[in-house]
């Protein structure tokens, strides 16, 4: 039975996301149920073309990537695919109306990601565009179940939330990027001699994303609002430890948050929700 199928998929996408994001899963985990299972499946599917690009060393990546995006489209064409990750993703894609576009300009930023080392502003935006900010629409879909008013609306903000979370990422594996897969994703930086100047520039930057990023939030459909600031207060607390030490310091570890803070985080937003604080 395809449905017995469907339910092995989603379970996977779902194990994917709750291995290697424990941020993500509380946060869907505070999303209506109703929503659970889309959020999962792309997760999932944005999850494994990112490992492909950054984790499978040893292996031919341009393959791998190139296999992932002849199955992915032919899963949404055919309703079916036996990788159960992407027939996961691609019920989602049909089910709530997700563009070809927004598929596209994801995987064409895995794609810069297998031989671009550097990026100028214009190939940085490029890259933020399809690696986040589409992604973001991409979930703002399902939230937004087929208001196609209220999806032009919250857009800009689903946009710049998807652009914050990727270039907090940016800033906390920093040293990992460069050192372990020679990738500078900041434009006119400098890794070897990074300095307070620049890490307070692009701080700068991400900060006016999330701003903006809020805005939107608060707008959201009440059966969303709560998972997605849950998200957004994670990522909010990572950034600012990260504002709180030195470049150099930034340069030699991967700054986390523990998950204990998390669940302390969660409680605070939890409460703030309740009280439509939000």
């Amino acid at each position: 039975m395809k449905e017995l199928f469907d339910q092995i998929s989603i379970a996977s996408s779902t194990i994917v996301t709750k291995t290697y994001s424990t941020s993500f899963s509380l946060g869907i985990r505070c999303l209506n149920k109703k929503f659970h299972n889309a959020i999962y499946s792309i997760y999932g599917f944005v999850r494994l073309a990112d490992e492909i690009v950054d984790s499978f060393h040893g292996y031919d990546k341009q393959e791998l990537l190139a296999d992932f995006k002849t199955g992915t489209y032919r899963a949404i064409e055919q309703g079916i695919s036996l990788n159960p990750i992407l027939n996961s993703f691609q019920q989602v894609v049909n089910d709530y109306g997700i563009e070809r576009e927004l598929t596209d300009c994801f995987l064409a930023s895995m794609e810069m990601d297998l031989d671009q080392t550097a990026h100028c502003e214009d190939s940085y935006e490029t890259y933020i565009l399809g690696s986040a900010e589409v992604v973001g629409l991409m979930c703002l879909r399902v939230f937004t179940e087929n208001n196609r008013e209220l999806y032009q609306q919250l857009k800009p903000a689903a946009m710049k939330l998807g652009a914050a979370f990727q270039k907090v990422n940016f800033l906390r594996d920093l040293k990992n990027d460069y050192e372990v897969l020679g990738r500078v994703y900041f434009p006119q930086v400098d890794l070897s001699v990074f300095s307070e100047k620049e890490k307070k520039e692009i701080e700068q930057d991400i900060e006016a994303d999330f701003v903006a990023a809020l805005a939107g939030i608060k707008e959201l459909p009440r059966s969303s609002r709560f998972g997605v600031y849950v998200a957004y207060i994670y990522y909010k607390s990572l950034f600012n430890k990260i504002k709180s030490v030195s470049s150099v310091n930034v340069m030699s570890e991967r700054i986390r948050i523990p998950n204990a803070k998390k669940l302390g985080l969660l409680a605070g937003s939890y409460v703030k929700h309740s009280f439509g604080m939000i």
